[in-house]
């Protein structure tokens, strides 16, 4: 028989607001400094300082008030410091764009790595909010780590074409954040009909929440 998992709680609205908050701290923060001269020259540095301020203060929130860390503002408040601390230290913005391909290789890696091993990640992640067939958790957890490859390959097209060795990195920024979060949302919007088919929970069915995304 089909495993499937009980849904125990569905998450706060504000949910949406934490995972992305930090990044749109990062590139308003960016944009507003490069255009004061008195700031343009170190923009980078300061708004990625901000960006690292941003992500540990979710990090603080979550903590304080839901009493847990979500995984995935975990393992982006991780990659987040280590790639943003070394940006600044080695004054060097190429290793920040770096920082968005590791991530979503990682997450595409990780969401393998499991379904090698037969612990989807996926369903570990959402079962909370969805009851659906293993074989569905599976279809999902190979699709979304197709998609993650995908944007792994985008951002490296853009880091290549768009950085600050030609002084386009704020092209790089906000071409990659207009390119990037309406793929996500685009790509999640495109699996709700088949979350919807698969839903076993009695309650009415909730759209599938925002993936991860760096």
């Amino acid at each position: 028989m089909t495993e499937t998992a009980k849904p125990r709680h569905k998450p706060g609205a504000n949910q949406l607001l934490i995972d992305l908050g930090p990044i749109i701290v990062f590139v308003v923060a960016f944009n507003v400094l490069n255009r004061i001269p008195a700031t343009k020259d170190e923009a980078v540095y300061l708004s990625v300082g901000i960006f690292i301020a941003a992500t540990l203060a979710a990090i603080g929130w979550c903590r304080f008030s839901r009493g847990r860390i979500p995984p995935v503002l975990i393992v982006t408040g991780v990659l987040v410091t280590v790639f943003g601390g070394l940006t600044i230290l080695l004054h060097d913005p190429s290793i920040l764009q770096i920082k968005f391909t590791v991530t979503f290789l990682f997450y595409a890696a990780a969401i393998l790595l499991s379904l090698a091993i037969k612990q989807n990640i996926w369903k570990l992640l959402f079962r909370h909010v969805f009851n659906l067939p293993d074989r569905i958790w599976n279809v999902l957890a190979l699709r979304w780590a197709l998609f993650y490859i995908a944007l792994a390959l985008l951002n490296e097209v853009l880091r290549h074409n768009y950085n600050e060795a030609n002084g386009n990195f704020d092209v790089w920024l906000n071409l990659r954040t207009a390119l990037t979060y309406p793929a996500v949302i685009g790509f999640m919007l495109l699996n709700i009909p088949l979350v919807l088919k698969h839903q076993r929970d009695e309650e009415e069915p909730t759209p599938e929440q925002p993936a991860p995304s760096a």
